[in-house]
């Protein structure tokens, strides 16, 4: 008899799988009140929190190692709708087709959209992208790029004033509803080789005290060694998946508690509504490797430009 079939649709077999491999949480003390970001360089995604909760994650495209993205607190800037790139002269090298200015649409990398991260004169910000393969990766020449629809409502929901912190955490350590310990290691693109395996230990040994845990040693080995991103537990017998919603754990101090909340501090620029340009507003940024365009432009009349 003739065995029957079936596979289950791509979509089904995404979800299940992102059930099973939830995304591990940086050790990030968000602030108590207000909005705040933070971008963990070696993960490429990027956490926003409300009111020290989390409330979104988005895969990001960051800077490669020869033009990395600044590491720190920035402050969000103005918002640019269907920006006009002005290409940077070195780029302009690079490419060698004559194009200066790439106006809205298909042909333009910053997508549909652009806000302005930090001083201007970094030339950083976060955008959408017309290459969504390229996120999440280490691609860019600086900027943090998003998926068009992240980008999209990303700059509807950020506030000007608003702090991201750029991070570089190699490794992350989370608590599910039952105590245990998940750790995750991340692989290391720009080659810092500042994973604090000590401090990381040291926390692995007291939440596992705390909370009478017996670490799995050779599985914290694997992860370490490994560094595929992924989520293990190094705390349970058997395979298990999280129960309930994961906690992030202090470790880069070495304290192996939850991570908490700062303590509400004033912006150096109060968060309000976020700055909106005008459409077509143009942007000379060094956005990385992206495709030429299809015809060369001309820069637009009465522009404006955000640097």
């Amino acid at each position: 008899m003739k065995k029957l079939g079936f596979s289950l649709p791509a979509a089904i077999l995404s979800a299940a799988a992102a059930a099973n491999n939830p995304t591990a949480l940086p050790d990030v003390a968000p602030l108590a009140q207000g909005q705040h970001a933070a971008v963990n360089i070696p993960q490429q995604r990027l956490f926003l929190y409300q009111d020290g909760k989390l409330v979104k994650i988005y895969p990001v495209g960051v800077g490669k190692a020869d033009t990395p993205t600044d590491l720190g607190r920035h402050l969000i800037g103005a918002t640019a709708y269907n920006p006009t790139w002005y290409v940077p002269k070195s780029i302009q090298k690079k490419r060698n087709d004559g194009v200066k200015v790439v106006p809205p649409g298909p042909d333009n990398p910053l997508g549909g959209v652009f806000i302005r991260m930090g001083e201007p004169k970094l030339g950083l910000g976060i955008h959408a992208t017309n290459t969504p393969s390229s996120v999440p990766g280490v691609v860019s020449a600086g900027c943090v790029r998003m998926k068009s629809p992240d980008a999209m409502e990303f700059a509807r929901t950020i506030k000007r004033g608003t702090p991201v912190d750029v991070i570089y955490q190699l490794a992350a350590l989370n608590s599910d509803s039952d105590q245990n310990l998940w750790l995750a290691a991340f692989r290391d693109p720009y080659k810092q080789k500042n994973l604090d395996t000590a401090a990381l230990r040291k926390s692995i040994a007291e939440w596992a005290k705390a909370n009478g845990k017996t670490v799995q040693a050779k599985r914290l080995e694997a992860v370490l060694k490994n560094r595929t991103g992924t989520l293990n537990c190094i705390t349970c017998t058997a395979p298990a998946k999280v129960k309930g919603s994961l906690q992030s754990i202090e470790w880069t101090s070495g304290r192996g508690v939850l991570t908490g909340t700062e303590a509400v501090k004033t912006p150096a620029t109060p968060a309000e509504p976020a700055e909106t340009l005008p459409e077509g507003t143009a942007i000379e940024v060094d956005v990385g490797d992206t495709a030429p365009a299809s015809t060369p432009a001309s820069a637009p009349t009465g522009s404006n430009t955000l640097f």
